[in-house]
């Protein structure tokens, strides 16, 4: 239930890029699901807000909730397995077999209510899910992160295409069809925190009339899209056969209508993308999401996330369940950090790498923006909040300021330090 409330703790969220803003000992007001201010002191809060219930969370930091921009569900099972191999031979041995189970609802249900108590524990708030192209398991897995009170885009996959019969659709007609009974049965369903999310694969397992079927029906519905994008050479280098008539990956998506003309769209990765193709991300107010663990994992690459920010792309973090192998935004922001430090180091020496303030806007600020007015405390925001307890984190200094306390948070903190979470100001976890 949306609570109205006032919060009294430690608080701190990015105003932008460079910049954070630091309350200690103050007040944060929720008003029915949005941010009504942060206040220095009891006396400043506006006389409106002044009967909310009082919670004190002094000595905790409040921080904003995270968005994770990019996730495979059904692939939550097997996080932490095949980190040996590249992106196409792990979708093909680890990620396409486990994926198929998912035919059999019973085992679905199973799955996806473990992943999603899991992501409700976790510090994310809000998140892209991908599921599987099957559409009964998708309903489910939509139900029960309706249940967690997260609020999240889920959606069902399509390929038509290279991959194996037992997890490729029949073919575009029967997609298109399999999907457009998915948007019923949502539209039936009435989420109040759950939404559909167009999610073709990726070209190489999409036909041109399924990418074009499903351009006409981002356009018709004014839904959200999202896929992946450049993220392993020899992916690249597929889709430049697959699709000659293209200067680039993200031109292919572009010619098919599935890069920004129909709605807003994220693509994944972007580890490979060209000058050109950053430009047209840019021109079509595409988002990127950084996934920098998988991009380790499966020897993807280093994403060059300091030209997108330079460029004033819009870029979030996602953890890539399951090749990326924790599901923890704390550990995105380590790894963006980590990641743009080799890069500097190894590739272009111009590339300054990500500070702390940079990473946590991209996971809160930055990202939640795909959603709106997210991500943040300023006035009218919707209010996703974490409470952090820091006391299991021991040291003999006694005077860190509220940016080196979030630092080392960031860093050391657990998902069990998560004292209280916020979603559009109802408490998810108490």
């Amino acid at each position: 239930m949306t609570e109205s409330v006032i919060i009294h703790g430690d608080i701190i969220y990015s105003k932008n890029m460079r910049e954070l803003a630091c309350f200690e000992d103050s007040w944060l007001v929720c008003d029915s699901g949005a941010s009504g201010g942060v206040y220095r002191s009891r006396e400043d809060i506006p006389a409106r807000y002044k009967a909310y219930p009082v919670v004190d969370h002094s000595g905790c930091l409040i921080i904003p909730g995270f968005t994770d921009l990019h996730l495979h569900a059904p692939q939550f099972a097997f996080r932490g397995l095949g980190m040996d191999k590249q992106l196409i031979d792990w979708l093909d041995q680890v990620a396409f077999p486990e994926e198929a189970k998912y035919a059999d609802t019973r085992y679905a249900d199973m799955a996806y209510r473990m992943f999603a108590e899991a992501m409700r524990n976790s510090g994310t708030a809000r998140a892209l899910i991908y599921g599987t192209h099957h559409t009964d398991a998708t309903m489910l897995l939509m139900d029960n992160l309706e249940k967690t009170g997260l609020v999240t885009m889920v959606g069902k996959v399509n390929m038509d295409r290279n991959c194996p019969d037992y997890i490729c659709e029949k073919d575009h007609e029967t997609s298109l069809a399999e999907t457009e009974r998915w948007l019923k049965l949502t539209a039936e369903r009435n989420y109040a925190n759950t939404y559909p999310i167009l999610t073709p694969r990726f070209i190489p397992a999409c036909s041109d009339k399924l990418m074009i079927g499903l351009a006409n029906i981002q356009g018709r519905e004014h839904l959200p899209l999202q896929s992946h994008l450049s993220e392993n050479e020899d992916e690249v280098k597929w889709v430049s056969k697959l699709c000659p008539w293209s200067t680039s990956y993200g031109q292919a998506y572009d010619r098919f209508g599935c890069f920004g003309a129909n709605g807003p769209t994220v693509m994944a990765h972007c580890v490979w993308s060209t000058d050109e193709e950053m430009l047209l991300i840019k021109k079509n107010n595409v988002f990127v999401a950084h996934c920098p663990a998988s991009n380790m994992n499966l020897a993807s690459g280093m994403a060059p996330i300091r030209k997108y920010i330079s460029m004033k792309i819009k870029v979030g973090l996602g953890t890539d369940v399951g090749a990326g192998h924790c599901k923890s935004m704390f550990d995105a922001m380590v790894q963006a950090v980590e990641v743009s430090k080799l890069y500097w180091k190894y590739v272009d020496r111009h590339a300054k790498p990500l500070t702390m303030e940079e990473a946590f806007c991209l996971a809160t600020r930055s990202g939640g923006s795909f959603f709106g007015r997210c991500g943040a405390f300023d006035p009218g925001y919707e209010f996703d909040a974490l409470v952090l307890d820091e006391r299991e984190i021991r040291t003999p200094i006694a005077d860190l300021s509220l940016k080196q306390r979030l630092e080392r948070f960031i860093y050391l903190g657990e998902y069990r330090d998560i004292k209280a979470k916020y979603v559009r100001g109802s408490q998810v976890i108490i």
